[in-house]
């Protein structure tokens, strides 16, 4: 059978580093306040002039680069994010022509906070009904141009940032002991719009609009319904929590992280955490922790990753991955 095995990894943050005291004189916080109730000391906030498809193309680049492949070699381009450079055309297409390819398909996926989880079950599709062979799936976010800098209980949660995988067709067995992307699981529920959404829309006010959240409500399902999925996806291939050597999950705040490890009888340290350093980047958070993991040597060969994350819609889904 194919799979689709990621072959290389990328990421990208903004120079601009804005630390929680840097926060505190503009709204009413504290870096104690932040740290305690979010984990988050810093966030990277793009420049003046510096777009969302800036952000991933550079992500897809070191990708690239890592993978040892050409833009010329890729087929397919899939970029998940909730603040692209205009309305239409796609994000996908800007990166495209950034990357000098005048073949391929390239288009974007509307999942939030669970954006790249989507595109990656995309991709995968797409590779292994043989329709394409070399894939970038990129999640890239400016999520500072939807903030309210004025809400102390948004704005401090959210930085700017891209994570960028090439996927290439492999030939595997159908084990779960193959490399590549051994099963995924993706849920939404629009019943819960109202907990986390922007309040405005082309088609609607015919403005950007800004981020609105209530947090509590958000922790509360985030944690039962990642810890639901994880169980789903290991359960596809007769596999447990135990068999796992790194969960990857998206990085929206260290109790949601600490809550969910519990509830998977995990511990904390088979968590890559990066939420300190990047705040919660959006669909960019799960490849940029990845990139992070893979770079410094703590993702080896042969182990099993879980890449989760859950964000507005509601959208949520798991992913398992053998590196």
């Amino acid at each position: 059978m194919i799979r689709a095995r990621i072959i290389g990894t990328g990421g990208y943050l903004p120079t601009n580093i804005v630390s929680n005291a840097d926060l505190a004189a503009r709204v009413e916080t504290s870096d104690e306040w932040i740290v305690e109730r979010t984990g988050i000391r810093q966030r990277h906030i793009a420049a003046e002039g510096e777009f969302t498809s800036d952000l991933a193309t550079a992500a897809a680049v070191a990708a690239l680069a890592s993978a040892g492949i050409a833009a010329a070699d890729v087929d397919l381009i899939v970029v998940a994010t909730a603040t692209p450079d205009q309305t239409f055309p796609a994000c996908a297409t800007v990166v495209q022509k950034k990357l000098g390819m005048t073949h391929g398909v390239a288009f974007d996926i509307a999942a939030v906070c669970s954006g790249f989880l989507y595109a990656l079950t995309v991709a995968d599709a797409l590779i292994t009904s043989g329709a394409h062979r070399n894939a970038l799936v990129i999640g890239a976010e400016t999520f500072s141009r939807l903030l309210d800098w004025e809400d102390r209980a948004t704005c401090v949660l959210f930085g700017d940032g891209a994570g960028a995988v090439v996927l290439r067709a492999e030939t595997g067995t159908g084990a779960a002991t193959d490399r590549g992307i051994l099963a995924h699981r993706l849920h939404s529920d629009g019943r819960y719009n109202d907990l986390l959404f922007v309040d405005g829309g082309p088609g609607s006010t015919g403005t950007t609009g800004k981020l609105r959240m209530k947090g509590r409500e958000v922790f509360r399902h985030a944690v039962v319904n990642l810890a639901a999925v994880v169980g789903e996806t290991l359960g596809a291939i007769d596999l447990t929590p135990a068999d796992i050597a790194w969960i990857v999950p998206h990085q929206a705040n260290f109790r949601i992280l600490e809550a969910t490890a519990k509830k998977l009888d995990l511990p904390i340290g088979r968590i890559v955490v990066t939420v300190d350093a990047h705040a919660n980047t959006s669909a960019a958070s799960v490849p940029l922790a990845l990139d992070t993991a893979v770079r410094d040597g703590r993702i080896k060969t042969g182990d099993l990753l879980l890449l989760e994350a859950m964000g507005g819609g509601f959208t949520w889904g798991a992913a398992a991955v053998r590196w």
